[in-house]
């Protein structure tokens, strides 16, 4: 086995898919079957409130779920943005949803992506699907999970739950990628 460890960030508010979004590349992490740690943490409120989530993927055990520095860093909104940009490690990416969100740089050794995610959800008709959107663009500049696993875990993961939204979660999921590839 190689040396593989990644470490993700994902953060945002109650209700934008960050918990999912997380998961799905723990998941699909599991079906490659790598170690594979996810830890949520909420803010008091439900919706609305603040919600993050650290993933770790790794050839190897894993000793701690806690992540405080990060190989990707993706924000859903203008305070996850805020907050988590120096959680990123140097030469790490910072993904965000450029739609609600606007950087504002402080840093030059990291590799900043804007993802019109709201647009882009709203496109295939299915605006919950921001989180899938960025889940694709993660998966276009990163290496937590192939493409054909975030493809098969969002169709077992999602498709299961809400089978009518499958068809416009994948929609999402490859205009994130493709969006995502630009930057690659």
């Amino acid at each position: 086995m190689t040396n593989f460890l990644r470490t993700l960030f994902c953060a945002g508010f109650g209700g934008q898919g960050v918990m999912v979004l997380g998961q799905l590349v723990a998941y699909g992490g599991i079906k490659e079957g790598r170690y594979v740690s996810w830890l949520p943490s909420y803010g008091p409120e439900m919706r609305g409130g603040t919600a993050n989530c650290g993933v770790t993927v790794s050839d190897a055990e894993i000793s701690s779920p806690f992540v405080s520095a990060s190989d990707v860093v993706v924000a859903l909104n203008q305070p996850s943005l805020d907050k988590y940009e120096l959680a990123v490690k140097p030469g790490g990416i910072l993904i965000y949803n450029d739609d609600i969100a606007t950087y504002k740089p402080t840093r030059n050794d990291i590799k900043v992506i804007p993802i019109h995610a709201t647009q882009i959800a709203e496109t295939v008709e299915n605006s919950r699907a921001v989180n899938v959107v960025m889940l694709g663009a993660l998966i276009a500049v990163s290496e937590y999970i192939s493409d054909d696993t975030a493809k098969i875990t969002i169709t077992e993961k999602l498709g299961a739950r809400k089978p009518q939204f499958l068809e416009s979660n994948l929609k999402a999921y490859e205009l994130g990628r493709k969006a995502g590839l630009e930057f690659k």
